[in-house]
Formats: structure tokens, sequence, C-alpha cells
């Protein structure tokens, strides 16, 4: 069984998740952020050699480094900041653990399960990807061996199995419940209160009296706060 270092990006703690404004202060978006890496790690960490955060936000570091995790301080580039400072990483590894492959991860997965990484791990693919529900990307695995170039961004799933593709690499698409569910939106903080019960994230969003209902309207859950 080869070994996996973990990339994970955050821009910054402060002025995050900003389609969740409406719903929650800036201060419990930031602990949002908080707990979900907290879930993320607490999962993967048996199972993989690394865990690198990158950022420029010197919050976002300390608290990566109170979770025991490597941190990479983000470059200042022209254009593309993050494909860009991923790419960064990905270089950081391969001069550092040159027999791991790579699992790059967003910050916002808290219903990952020890055993999706545990299913990378058994399969022998050069490429694995499991998509969001807005056809983003919320797991990207690569073979080192590889210029694997990310495209986060935009539809960034379609436009990774297109690279994997130009590299002549056979894509396993890895389809997931619980990987696909990102924190962007109350209906999202929704299907965490219904599916999360484990973790860090549902214990903080239970705590702000956050309701989930049943819905038969337009939204298939109706999220709202007890004291609104």
């Amino acid at each position: 069984m080869y070994k996996l270092v973990t990339i994970i990006p955050i821009s910054n703690f402060s002025n995050s998740k900003t389609r969740l404004s409406p719903f929650l202060s800036e201060i419990e978006r930031k602990e949002l952020l908080k707990c979900m890496l907290k879930d993320i790690v607490s999962n993967i960490r048996s199972s993989v050699e690394e865990i690198i955060v990158i950022s420029k936000d010197e919050e976002v570091l300390e608290y990566a480094q109170s979770l025991g995790l490597k941190c990479l301080n983000e470059r200042e580039h022209e254009s593309d900041y993050l494909n860009n400072s991923l790419l960064d990483s990905i270089s950081y590894v391969k001069d550092n653990y040159s027999d791991a492959n790579i699992l790059m991860l967003p910050a916002d997965i808290p219903l990952i399960k020890q055993r999706n990484i545990q299913y990378i791990l058994e399969n022998k693919n050069d490429f694995i990807i499991s998509p969001s529900k807005g056809g983003g990307t919320n797991l990207l695995y690569i073979n080192n061996e590889y210029n694997f170039k990310p495209q986060f961004g935009e539809f960034s799933f379609f436009k990774h199995v297109n690279e994997a593709r130009r590299l002549v690499m056979n894509p396993n698409i890895y389809d997931s419940f619980y990987l696909s569910i990102d924190i962007n939106t109350p209906q999202d903080l929704g299907e965490l209160l219904l599916h999360g019960k484990n973790t860090y994230t549902f214990k903080y969003i239970n705590s702000l009296d956050i309701v989930v209902e049943n819905n038969h309207g337009g939204e298939r859950l109706n999220v709202y706060r007890k004291n609104e």
C-alpha cells in the first residue's frame, strides 16, 4: 500500500463562506471552518503520511499548527492564485515525500470518512476524483509521477477529468454522497445536521439553535434559527 500526503488549501478565516453571511455571523463562520478542518483531520489522520495546510493567513496557519499539521505559507502569484499555490504544494511534496502520492481536499467537507481514504489506498488508479453537487471537486488524488496541473474553479470536476485524459491517465470517478456535501449554504448546513451527528461541525451548528425540517416547497429542506 502506497503513502498519501494530503494538501488542504485555506484562503483565510475572516470573510470566508460569504454565501452563509446572511445566516451566520463572521465569528460563527470562522468557528465553522475550524470545526470542519478538525473533522477532516480527525477522520483522515491515521490513514495518511502527512496533512499539509497551505495559506497566507497567519490565523489559519496557527490553528493548523495547533492540530499538529504541516503548514506552508502561500507565495504571491499574479494570477490563478489557488491553482498556482497548489502547484507549489505539489512541488513541495515531490521534493520531500518522494514515495508518496498526493491527495487534495477542500476544507469544507466535514462528512469525509476514513473509508473514503481507504478506498483510495486500496485502488491502484493514477487519478481518482469525487465531484461536489455543483460540478466542483471535493477530492482529487493523483499519482505524483504525473505533472498534473490543478484546475480548481468553476466546474472544476470536468476540467480535472479533461486534464487527466490529456496526460493519458484513466479517471476513476468516485461518487460519494458524504464527499459531495461541501458546506456553503444553509441547505448544506441542513444536510450536515441530518447526516453528521458525530462530527465537531454538527455539535457547533447544533449549539447555534439551527433547525432543519423537511420541506415540500422549492427547497428540499427548511433550515432556520430558532430565535429568528
